[in-house]
């Protein structure tokens, strides 16, 4: 069943589909009929660690996570250890991912003073950021002056700038709330506001992680929302519950319920997939690092509105395949001839997030006991990837941004 209603059947060769209709012969035949078709997730805000994080994640596990959530191309953000400010740095970035990934994959280029934006573009980044207005996890703040000049750089290249705005006040904070506080949705708003006032004109910029209605309504660009500011509010954990803890902050229950007022204006839903170990979590708040898992949640949290009829099925697809794909370049997924064989295909049954049942190293979800359906295959460049549990066929296949200069074209 495709997402129309219509009942079709999907041929696919080389990673492309190549037919919808009729009946044709094929060499595999995969049974839908039980099952909607939905184009495989750009998940276009992670962060798969690896490297000398790779205790929290690594690319194999990550893309794991992803695939079993229905998500087939994910983009990598550049804040590693050491970040990605270098042509070298990039390639080394894809070259790991190569070797360890089993879905499409994309790498976003660091944006710092000392950067080489212009070879990091050439090497095939494909954005640039998250951009740091305010500090976060292994990611520094950087001032308006500093911002206003990265951005030209950017313009000049033709770039796309993702952007992390937010304002930080007061000491370290002790629980959820004194966090919401210390990084306000009015200061996100107020942040938001001011970096679209000093981006220049005809830039290509995407917000990352909006958290409250007033930063979307104030927002110049694209801009993105999480599910964890949709479907998680900070009442909903204990005041010093660390695996809540996460930048920007989750916010009360009336700005959770206001930011879904937002969701036609939402560009894109995406994960920001942050893990951290149990252990590191396992500290003072004051201490704990922000950040948690979501990668294979996401699709499967937003099926479950859908089947609840709080959205629906299209304005999903819109959000997490062909809107990200469009702003990013990347070749759309969906059922055209010579689109891109990304699906997943997902039962009608509702169940719920059981954390030891998922793939992201570090075991734990701060979405536990939340309803979602679970995609039952996904099929990335065109074969199956996974199956009911079972992982199959690995497609690394990466996307460079479009400033790509390959040694052939060099």
């Amino acid at each position: 069943m495709l997402p129309t209603g219509r009942r079709a059947d999907i041929v696919v060769a080389g990673g492309i589909v190549r037919h919808v209709g009729a009946p044709v012969r094929a060499d595999e035949t995969i049974d839908c009929s039980r099952l909607t078709c939905l184009p495989g997730a750009v998940d276009m805000h992670v962060h798969m660690r690896g490297g000398v994080q790779a205790e929290k994640e690594d690319w194999r596990t990550g893309t794991m996570s992803a695939v079993a959530g229905g998500v087939t191309v994910v983009v990598d953000q550049p804040n590693t250890v050491p970040p990605i400010t270098t042509p070298g740095l990039l390639r080394a970035r894809v070259r790991e991912a190569e070797e360890q990934a089993i879905c499409g994959f994309a790498v976003n280029a660091g944006v710092l003073p000392d950067a080489d934006l212009a070879g990091m573009r050439d090497a095939g980044a494909m954005a640039f950021g998250e951009t740091f207005a305010a500090p976060s996890s292994y990611g520094e703040g950087l001032d308006a002056e500093t911002l206003k000049e990265l951005f030209a750089r950017i313009h000049a290249l033709g770039g796309l700038a993702t952007v992390h705005a937010e304002e930080v006040i007061g000491p370290a904070p002790a629980t959820l709330a004194e966090h919401d506080s210390a990084r306000s949705g009015v200061g996100e708003a107020r942040a938001v506001q001011a970096v679209s006032a000093l981006a220049p004109a005809g830039i290509r910029l995407h917000f990352c992680h909006l958290s409250t209605a007033a930063s979307v309504g104030a927002a110049r660009g694209t801009v993105e929302a999480t599910p964890h500011h949709l479907f998680l509010s900070h009442g909903m954990f204990d005041l010093d519950d660390t695996r809540a803890r996460v930048n920007p902050p989750l916010r009360d229950e009336g700005t959770r319920r206001d930011l879904w007022s937002c969701w036609d204006t939402i560009d894109v839903v995406a994960s920001d997939h942050a893990p951290h170990t149990v252990p590191e979590k396992a500290v003072p708040f004051e201490i704990a690092p922000s950040g948690i898992p979501g990668v294979e949640t996401m699709v499967p949290l937003l099926m479950a509105a859908v089947r609840k009829k709080r959205i629906t099925l299209a304005s999903v697809i819109e959000k997490t395949s062909w809107r990200p794909a469009a702003i990013l370049g990347i070749p759309r997924t969906g059922f055209e001839p010579g689109d891109r064989a990304d699906f997943a295909l997902y039962p009608d049954e509702i169940t719920r997030i059981d954390a030891s049942s998922l793939h992201a190293k570090c075991g734990w979800s701060p979405f536990e006991g939340l309803d979602a359906v679970f995609p039952e295959v996904v099929i990335v460049g065109g074969a199956r990837a996974y199956a009911c549990g079972d992982y199959l066929e690995a497609h690394p296949a990466w996307y460079p941004g479009q400033g790509y200069l390959s040694p052939k074209n060099k």
